[in-house]
C-alpha cells in the first residue's frame, strides 16, 4: 500500500492518538499527519475513518479497542477493509497483524514492555515481514528504545506516557522514528 511508510513516519514524527471520540475534531485540526484511533465502535467506525481520511491524514484503527469487533477471527478485519477508510491497523496480536497485512493494511504491532520476557518476545518479532512498525509502550524508556532500534530495521514508534516535549525529544534521540501521544497540546 505505502511502500515508504518508514519515510512517512520519519517526516511526521508526532502521531496523535485519539482515545476519546470527542477529541477527534481537534486531532483532525492538528498538524499531525497520522491519527491512531484508539476508541470507536462498529456503528461509527466507517464515518469516523471517513472524516480522518477526508482531512488528508493517515488513519490507523486500534483493532483491540473497537467495541463490537471480535478479532478472534478474520471476518472483523475483512469487514474493516471493505467498510472503512482506514490505511492501517494497530494490534497487540501477531496473528491478527499477519492477516491484516495480507489483506492490504499497514500494520503497527503494539508491544508492552514490562519485563525481560516481553522484551525478548518483541526482539523475536523483528524478522517478521508483516509488521510495518512496532509501537513500544511505555515510550519513556530511552535505553530500551536504543537497544531495540539497534536490532531492528522495522521503524519503532514510542507511545504511552509521552506527556511533554522533553519525552518526545528523548524518545526521538533514542532512535524512535516517531512518537504517539494523546496530548494534543504537544503536537502543534
Amino acid at each position: 500500500m505505502y511502500s515508504n511508510f518508514k519515510g512517512i513516519l520519519t517526516e511526521n514524527k508526532k502521531i496523535i492518538a485519539v482515545k476519546d471520540i470527542n477529541s477527534l475534531e481537534s486531532a483532525i485540526s492538528s498538524s499531525s499527519k497520522i491519527i491512531f484511533l484508539l476508541s470507536s465502535d462498529i456503528c461509527s467506525i466507517e464515518e469516523t475513518t471517513r472524516q480522518i481520511k477526508a482531512s488528508g491524514k493517515l488513519c490507523f484503527i486500534h483493532l483491540d479497542m473497537i467495541q463490537g469487533l471480535n478479532t478472534k477471527d478474520n471476518s472483523a478485519i475483512d469487514y474493516l477493509k471493505e467498510n472503512t477508510f482506514a490505511d492501517g491497523v494497530i494490534t497487540t496480536k501477531s496473528q491478527v497483524a499477519k492477516y491484516a497485512h495480507k489483506v492490504g493494511f499497514l500494520v503497527v504491532l503494539r508491544c508492552f514492555l514490562i519485563d525481560s520476557l516481553s522484551l525478548n518476545t518483541t526482539l523475536k518479532l523483528f524478522n517478521e515481514t508483516f509488521i510495518d512498525a512496532i509501537e513500544i509502550l511505555p515510550g519513556v524508556m530511552p535505553k530500551i528504545i536504543q537497544k531495540l532500534c539497534k536490532k531492528s530495521s522495522i521503524p519503532i514508534i514510542a507511545g504511552g506516557l509521552i506527556s511533554d516535549e522533553e519525552d518526545i525529544e528523548i524518545a526521538l534521540k533514542s532512535g524512535a522514528v516517531a512518537v504517539s501521544t494523546t496530548k494534543l497540546n504537544i503536537i502543534d
